[in-house]
Order: structure tokens, then C-alpha cells, then sequence
């Protein structure tokens, strides 16, 4: 399945993302299954969590976890 294109991330309590896709689709994503270990446990530190950006078609922090785009779509809920 083709995804639309992330076009924005915000952080939210209790780890979560709200997406924003194009052209109007909003998606929540719950990244709390993902934290654990060396690499992606550094998002348990809230602050560092909280500087997810939006790079090419995912999101990523600034050590450079990521999460794979269509994990991101077909594993979030939609929101109304």
C-alpha cells in the first residue's frame, strides 16, 4: 500500500505522535513499543523525544532513529 506523504510530527503524551499526512489526514502513532534498548531507548528521555522532526518521507530524531514510513501509516489510528 502507498502511503500519502508526512508532512508533519508532533510530540504527545505518553509517547506518542500525532501525524499529519497530505493532503488532510491526521494519524496517531504510539512509539512506546519501539522504546527499549540502546538505540531507540535514548526516547525515553522526554526532551529527547520531544525533537522529532520530519525528514524525507518518516520521522527521525536527532541521532538519527527512525521509524520506517509504512510502519508509521499502517500502525497508527486515525484520528477524527
Amino acid at each position: 500500500m502507498l502511503q500519502p506523504q508526512i508532512i508533519g510530527a508532533e510530540p504527545m503524551p505518553c509517547y506518542r505522535l500525532l501525524l499529519r499526512y497530505a493532503p488532510n489526514e491526521v494519524r496517531l502513532f504510539d512509539v512506546s513499543p519501539y522504546i527499549k534498548g540502546d538505540w531507540y531507548g535514548k526516547l525515553i528521555d522526554v526532551q529527547y523525544f520531544n525533537t522529532v522532526r520530519v525528514t524525507r518521507s518518516t520521522v527521525e530524531w536527532p541521532e538519527g532513529q527512525d521509524i520506517a514510513p509504512h510502519e508509521l501509516y499502517e500502525m497508527s489510528e486515525p484520528v477524527t
